[in-house]
């Protein structure tokens, strides 16, 4: 029905809309952890953290994870071509693990005792993850420090076939529902369009060689 480029377009626009979206919540995650040092305020507060970042805030991380591998996997960016690139690649990365092993275990611990203190450390990594975000907007935006080593000499990336950014689109709003409908978060469908799109990934053709400008005979 629409064109690979229509496609890629709302792929782009998903990465866009659920980047934004997960640096706003990670900022609410903050204020309500900050609202939990009131002691009265605390239990209201640590249940609303907890329940934001089960039904929006993971589908979200998840779905700028995916889109935003796909547009590397599946564009001439590829992973490993441009600097800013393999950073944001390397920054998510390692916000899926703090955000999923560190922040959400130590916030579900906290919600399910409430009449304690929060672990100390709990309100500074969250506030690390909305920096991590605003960084990796910026690398977006500004593209600086060109291309990596990696790409001299090596294949250059194509854009690859319009189902794999049509089947990330549709994962981003399907896992998102399913957040709303199980009260937790179950990116059974992102999981299934990541594989599918890194095993299906196009191959890329070699980059041809600048040659020397011919110099003018001695006269």
């Amino acid at each position: 029905m629409f064109s690979t480029t229509t496609w890629r377009r709302t792929t782009v626009w998903l990465h866009v809309l659920t980047s934004v979206g997960w640096a706003a919540l990670a900022a609410s995650l903050a204020v309500l952890q900050v609202l939990g040092g009131d002691p009265a305020a605390r239990p209201a507060a640590l249940l609303g953290a907890h329940h934001l970042d089960a039904v929006l805030l993971a589908p979200l991380a998840v779905g700028s994870a995916l889109t935003g591998t796909v547009l590397a996997a599946a564009t001439p960016y590829g992973f490993f071509h441009h600097r800013w690139v393999a950073t944001k690649f390397g920054i998510t990365l390692a916000q899926l693990y703090l955000g999923i092993g560190v922040i959400s275990t130590r916030l579900d611990a906290a919600h399910a005792d409430p009449t304690g203190s929060p672990p100390p450390e709990l309100l500074p990594l969250t506030l690390l993850m909305v920096a991590a975000i605003a960084f990796q907007a910026w690398l977006s935006v500004a593209k600086p420090w060109g291309r990596t080593r990696w790409s001299a000499g090596r294949p250059r990336p194509v854009t690859g076939p319009r189902w794999m950014f049509a089947a990330a689109s549709a994962a981003v709003v399907v896992d998102l529902v399913a957040g709303f409908l199980l009260g937790h978060p179950a990116p059974v469908a992102s999981v299934v369009v990541l594989i599918a799109v890194l095993l299906g990934r196009p191959r890329g053709q070699v980059r041809p060689r600048r040659r020397a400008a011919p110099t003018s005979p001695a006269t």
